[in-house]
């Protein structure tokens, strides 16, 4: 046996094998501690008598070892192997996003988590606008479905026994959209700068305001004694009324948080837009404080703004994405870019942690399996990225995530989340192919959409059909099996449904208001049960708070087929 034939979900950094094989026995393994190796390190060795040891050099890295020979076994017969292995980066870390719109079921996080851990991944968190029940606040999370302190509390027990950081995560400064909407919170509101539009409504809270001190010391109080983590994410990123010029009002805030008696003893982690590419602001970033580099295009400049962070010699970890939002089916070739080039950033200029971000944006109208490619790529290039640069994502997958004998289901999953790469038009943090069922008012082939090529959607239709057969002839063992193939095919036909609209209005002058209607009815018709499976879909994972907000875009989107008109103004980016 080759130790490129070992499939293991990260590939390990060492596989010594004699390439023989023996039966697995129900014998526990030997475990011993070996203070030599590096923390979370461990040596697994599987002998050609049977018998198995792990050396580790803490709880962790035992874990990881048995984490490892659970994979081994799932293949059946064991390979005589001597693993050595440890993670290039301490933490390893995913967020999740909680507010646009989804807030996941337990039973969807228990599951997320366990397969998370079982890829070594020591960190989690639940991004969170409004979507903790705060005591005095029912009024901003009263639609929400939002976690309770006790679920909070579980979940953290929960997280540990995996080894898991749970971190608490509260945006403090800028996405205070939901707060400032109602009339409590509104006097709190920055006011734009000077000649530019309010936003309706706001988005950002006064750094100079009292007030809203008042109010960010109150939530952090009551959050964090949900937490045991020695940690805390208080975003503070794209204040979008808060102009570059008041970058000190910014600098204040941020030293005022990390003051507070509140977070003492907690590391503070921030995000970096605001001080990114200008090394001059991050001396002033003070101590205690971590900031997450966030980039999600795989020619993002991690390297050049980790050189900065360490020249400046403060803390940083780097922050890339599973590349699933605003596409509808992912982003998969752009993702391993990105993570590869955040990877190898925070190695090469001594980050500690990797952040794997999921986010929602417009909507979360991506299923929970559009990020299971991002999810496990970047948890296998955050533990050693040399060992998991090539990764076969697809081998891994079916046998680590989907438990897929076949590897259809992977193989059709990784094939829709490059579908986007058919067209000519390219753009950062969404895919082009599907920006029309966001923003129906756009004009195809003008602006961002240029180069958008009728010719090219067949190419598009074939990919969705050839992935959408693998996917039917996939046979995953995983107890929701059914529910991805469901999942992967209503994402498939909404994107279907996208090209035939896109081909629609590129026989005309590019608008949806000059196609004829019996072509908008005929998409009309597709789109209705795409939205009824979409809200099943969503309540099989998730809570039912935020599903209406997600079924608005569809549902405008079918007006738009039914009448014609496109409104200007629909589609704030949230």
């Amino acid at each position: 046996m080759n130790p490129r034939d070992v499939n293991l979900l990260p590939q390990p950094r060492s596989i010594e094998t004699t390439g023989a094989l023996i039966t697995p026995t129900d014998e526990e393994p030997r475990v011993a501690r070996d203070s030599t190796l590096p923390p979370d390190g461990y040596e697994l060795r599987i002998g050609a008598n049977g018998a198995i040891t792990i050396i580790s050099a803490d709880d962790a890295g035992e874990f990881y070892g048995r984490a490892t020979l659970a994979q081994l076994r799932s293949f059946g017969d064991l390979p005589v192997v001597v693993i050595r292995d440890w993670p290039d980066l301490a933490v390893r870390g995913v967020m999740i996003d909680c507010s646009r719109d989804k807030v996941p079921t337990l039973d969807t996080l228990h599951d997320l988590i366990d397969r998370l851990a079982s890829w070594k991944v020591n960190h989690v968190e639940l991004y969170c606008e409004h979507t903790f029940a705060y005591s005095n606040h029912e009024e901003v999370w009263r639609d929400a479905s939002p976690f309770t302190a006790q679920q909070i509390r579980d979940l953290d027990v929960f997280c540990r026994a995996r080894h898991i950081d749970l971190v608490p995560n509260q945006n403090c400064l800028g996405h205070m959209r939901r707060w400032l909407r109602h009339d409590r919170y509104r006097p709190l509101a920055l006011a734009p700068p000077e000649g530019e539009l309010p936003r309706e409504p706001p988005t950002t809270i006064d750094p100079a305001n009292p007030g809203s001190l008042a109010l960010i010391r109150e939530l952090l109080a009551e959050l964090l004694l949900n937490f045991t983590s020695g940690k805390v994410n208080v975003g503070l990123d794209e204040p979008w009324e808060l102009p570059d010029g008041r970058f000190d009002d910014y600098i204040m805030w941020l030293r005022t948080l990390r003051d507070l008696p509140e977070l003492d003893g907690r590391e503070m982690l921030v995000w970096g837009d605001i001080l990114a590419g200008r090394p001059e602001r991050l001396a002033q970033i003070p101590d205690g404080v971590t900031t997450c580099e966030w980039g999600y295009e795989d020619w993002h400049p991690f390297d050049e703004r980790a050189a900065a962070y360490a020249a400046a010699d403060k803390p940083f970890w780097v922050a890339p994405g599973t590349s699933s939002w605003c596409s509808i089916l992912g982003r998969v070739t752009n993702m391993r870019g990105t993570c590869i080039s955040a990877a190898q950033a925070a190695i090469a200029h001594g980050g500690s942690g990797f952040l794997n971000t999921d986010w929602g944006d417009l909507g979360h109208l991506q299923y929970l399996p559009i990020s299971d490619p991002g999810l496990a790529f970047g948890a296998a290039v955050s533990w050693c990225l040399e060992s998991n640069r090539e990764l076969d994502l697809g081998a891994a997958l079916s046998a680590h995530a989907y438990d897929d004998p076949t590897g259809e289901l992977a193989a059709g999953l990784l094939a829709l989340g490059d579908v986007h790469r058919a067209i000519t038009p390219q753009v950062p943090n969404i895919s082009a192919l599907v920006a029309h069922g966001f923003w129906p008012q756009l004009q195809l082939g003008r602006g961002f959409t240029k180069g958008f090529d009728s010719r090219e959607l067949d190419s598009v239709e074939e990919i969705l059909t050839d992935a959408n057969a693998r996917i039917n002839r996939s046979q995953p063992r995983r107890a929701d099996g059914a529910l991805i193939k469901d999942e992967l095919r209503n994402g498939s036909a909404l994107v279907g449904i996208l090209t035939r609209d896109a081909r629609a209005r590129l026989l005309v002058d590019g608008t949806l208001g000059q196609v004829d209607l019996p072509a908008r009815d005929a998409l009309a018709g597709g789109l209705a049960p795409v939205i009824a499976e979409h809200r099943r879909l969503w309540l099989a994972r998730n809570r039912p708070g935020g599903l209406d907000d997600s079924l608005a875009w569809l549902e405008h989107l079918l007006s738009c087929y039914e009448t014609g008109e496109t409104p200007s103004n629909w589609g704030a980016w949230t």
